[in-house]
């Protein structure tokens, strides 16, 4: 009787091991990172990052690619899509998107297609909540598009197109305008754009079914004179927006109506130590999923300012403000389990681990670090 039942609890055992997926495997993130210049063996580059020690692996080439400043994955995991942006040091204008398919095993990269930006220097992307289309800003050309996605993964053709116009106070930097980034609210009714050369934050209503956009009414805010919104991150309760200016180097809180598309300015407040006498401009901004930090990099202070979040006001406060380990902190992401963070320093050429305290909100450098060339994007996908 004993052995029966030993022989029943050691076939449950194997069962039950068998079913459950690989505690090893969960851990194991591919992370992309790309490269922002041209030439011989650049482009997306690919390691692994486990997220249970902060362990990261040296970065191998995935893809050769002309500057691919910003990119982002599908959320099944089997297509990446670039931007390819100007690199004036090697006379590399760019004016395109393009799609690959994802080896999920190896990262390994395959060109499916390309597209044209509808403008110069594509320099952010952004999917749609339905998978079905993606929004494109396009700095040097001033101008944002939709493009068309493919079942196949592949980039269709592009449904919307829109250039700003305008300038702002800025004699070298905002002669004229430059998008610098597009998102929609989390309804999928609304795209916001950033443009740094007019100092507004424009506001679209977008149709999800043909991918078509319309001015809003308002059809935008104006920011500061000189300020030059650069990103924006929605909180994850929906109700407020924060916008980056890089020359400003301020974080921008705004209330979001998400049933009318506008925005209300609540507060403004310096990513910089109030003592800092030196030149510095600001690069990405992220929120963590508990709605209780928010993050922005700092090119020249080169650090990640760090604040906390009062979820019932979305007002903010800086706590601190983090070296990066590196010089020109340019984009950085958590990992799935939101325990950690890689920052890319676009001139030290590195790219550094943080642990990150979701209770506190305090980043602290684990020790990883790898080098890679001139990184800007960086992005995880799990492995399966």
């Amino acid at each position: 009787m004993k052995t029966r039942k030993l022989l029943l609890n050691l076939i449950c055992l194997t069962l039950f091991s068998f079913l459950m997926p690989s505690t090893s495997s969960a851990q194991d993130n591919l992370v992309f990172f790309g490269t922002h210049s041209v030439g011989p063996q650049k482009g997306i580059s690919v390691a692994h990052f486990n997220s249970k020690t902060g362990t990261l692996t040296k970065p191998k080439l995935a893809a050769e690619a002309p500057a691919p400043a910003y990119f982002i994955i599908h959320p099944n995991g089997k297509f990446l899509y670039t931007c390819n942006s100007n690199d004036f040091s090697k006379k590399c204008t760019g004016e395109t998107i393009t799609a690959y398919s994802i080896n999920k095993k190896t990262g390994k990269l395959t060109l499916i297609n390309k597209q044209s930006s509808g403008g110069a220097d594509p320099s952010y992307i952004f999917m749609d909540a339905e998978c079905k289309h993606v929004l494109v800003a396009d700095y040097a050309g001033g101008s944002i598009a939709v493009i068309a996605l493919n079942p196949d993964g592949s980039l269709g053709e592009i449904t919307a197109n829109i250039k700003h116009t305008g300038k702002s106070i800025d004699p070298k930097r905002q002669t004229k305008p430059y998008a610098h980034s597009i998102q929609l609210d989390p309804t999928n009714s609304f795209a916001l754009a950033a443009d740094l050369g007019t100092d507004k934050l424009f506001i679209y209503k977008y149709n999800k079914a043909t991918g078509t956009l319309t001015p809003n009414e308002p059809p935008f805010v104006q920011v500061t004179g000189g300020a030059g919104p650069r990103h924006f991150a929605f909180h994850p309760n929906g109700h407020f927006v924060y916008l980056l200016t890089e020359m400003g180097n301020t974080v921008i809180t705004y209330a979001w109506d998400g049933s009318k598309g506008i925005l209300t300015e609540l507060q403004t407040s310096s990513t910089l130590p109030a003592d800092f006498k030196g030149d510095s401009k600001c690069a990405e901004i992220l929120i963590h999923p508990n709605g209780k930090f928010l993050y922005a990099s700092n090119r020249g202070h080169d650090s990640i300012a760090v604040f906390a979040i009062d979820s019932s006001t979305g007002k903010i406060s800086l706590a601190e403000n983090i070296p990066t380990q590196g010089n020109s902190p340019r984009n950085f992401e958590f990992d799935p389990t939101y325990k950690w963070l890689i920052v890319t320093n676009h001139k030290s050429n590195n790219a550094v681990v943080f642990s990150v305290n979701d209770q506190t909100g305090h980043l602290t450098p684990n020790g990883q670090k790898q080098d890679i060339d001139s990184p800007f994007c960086v992005r995880f996908l799990p492995v399966q």
